[in-house]
């Protein structure tokens, strides 16, 4: 089959499931109201790693622990049983805004509706990433970049929260602006930019709901820095710092999606490992730069950050394709990992994260791309998926229940 005639079938696909949603979410809401929405592979030389410092602060909030979900395609009920059945008290769901207001100030919720509505019911929390400006809204058209006029965002935000007040957690503003294929404008990868947009979206969140975190949007770890194509991530949180972007943000969002080394390895030590020596994708054993590392590159935000406010990892997790033995071109890496070792780094992740003290919140990608993506050669995100493309729990599945129930225990 070719790539047009499956774009036509993804189309049709979600026009049915937005049809099917919005029915479902009208249904939902009535009856519960009264009645009158990869990483580039690096390729910079390597740069001076940052080692951590031993010590960590202790975090006086809770720990929050939660699973990304394509909440857009299936049932929202069948999903969020799925999120419930592991354990996850928390889920991030990413909206695009695009979608949901085609023309300015006609909206159409169908989709998303459900999905928070039978969130409120199963009792979980609910993140949402907001991505994807509406073409009407964008000079230079297309819709990966940010509106002309950031207060065009902030009336949808304040619209959304009004509409699902009290069903909505945090909002992640954005997503990996340092990368031209989510930040598409004339004026480039600029920081400044964002911040503002950041400002107007934080100013009008507060207003509507002053109990929603906000979480600026996650950058890339990318080892590409020729600023047209991406930003290194490190340059550009400087950047954003000197904007003042902390001003408005309760939490610093961070991805990190591991590649072939675990959670415990700092960027310098890779080379050193006994699988540099086996391992078909050679990426951070021959070039140890931070972008590799879940650990340099978490250590490096909080160096850069200090002590100002806390990380969300609103996405991180192991890649494997040791059932499939395919991947999509720049994701061999997955081909080095086993299922084993994806169940074993992923918990690893969420404890190091836990016991570190700088990390508020953790969202692991992803629960469910496996049997709702376009299987394992085409599509990157079923290799990070605890359920298989047939909808099976993989071994990080298991995995994550006992150790779940191991920290709901703990907390009693």
């Amino acid at each position: 089959m070719n790539r047009a005639i499956r774009r036509w079938i993804l189309q049709l696909a979600v026009i049915l499931i937005t049809l099917e949603m919005g029915i479902l979410g009208f249904a939902l809401w009535r009856s519960t109201m009264p009645q009158p929405e990869t990483s580039p592979t690096p390729s910079a030389p390597p740069t001076a790693s940052r080692r951590p410092s031993p010590t960590s602060r202790s975090n006086p909030e809770p720990f929050l622990i939660g699973v990304q979900v394509h909440g857009y395609v299936g049932d929202p009920r069948d999903t969020l049983r799925v999120v419930r059945q592991v354990g996850f008290p928390w889920v991030k769901q990413q909206v695009l805004w695009s979608m949901h207001e085609p023309e300015p100030g006609r909206y159409d919720w169908g989709i998303l509706e459900g999905f928070l509505i039978v969130a409120e019911r199963e009792r979980v929390n609910v993140v949402l990433s907001v991505v994807t400006a509406p073409e009407w809204s964008r000079r230079e058209g297309g819709i990966h970049g940010p509106p002309d006029r950031p207060e065009d965002l902030a009336r949808f935000l304040r619209t959304l929260i009004r509409r699902h007040h009290g069903r909505i957690h945090a909002i992640e503003v954005w997503n990996e602006q340092n990368l031209r294929r989510e930040w598409q404008t004339s004026r480039g990868l600029r920081p400044e930019d964002y911040v503002e947009l950041l400002r107007a979206a934080y100013t009008a969140i507060k207003a509507e709901d002053p109990g929603i975190m906000v979480i600026s949007g996650a950058l890339s770890p990318t080892g590409i820095d020729d600023g047209v194509n991406g930003v290194d991530d490190f340059r550009y949180l400087q950047g954003m710092m000197q904007a003042g972007f902390l001003n408005y943000a309760d939490c610093v969002g961070v991805h990190h999606n591991g590649y072939n080394i675990g959670p415990d390895v700092l960027a310098e030590e890779a080379p050193l490992l006994p699988k540099a020596r086996t391992a078909r994708f050679r990426g951070p054993f021959d070039n140890p730069h931070h972008s590799w590392s879940f650990k340099s590159t978490l250590w490096g935000y909080r160096e850069i950050i200090g002590n100002a406010k806390p990380l969300c990892v609103t996405e991180f997790g192991w890649a494997s394709a040791e059932e499939y033995g395919t991947t999509p071109p720049g994701f061999e890496f997955a081909l080095d990992n086993s299922l084993e070792e994806q169940a074993r780094w992923i918990v690893e992740g969420f404890e190091r994260m836990r016991t570190w003290g700088f990390v508020r919140m953790a969202i692991l990608w992803n629960l469910d791309f496996g049997p709702k993506g376009f299987g394992p050669k085409q599509d990157d995100n079923v290799l990070y998926s605890i359920l298989d493309t047939r909808g099976v729990p993989r071994p990080a599945f298991s995995a994550l229940q006992a150790y779940l129930a191991e920290l709901r225990t703990g907390n009693q």
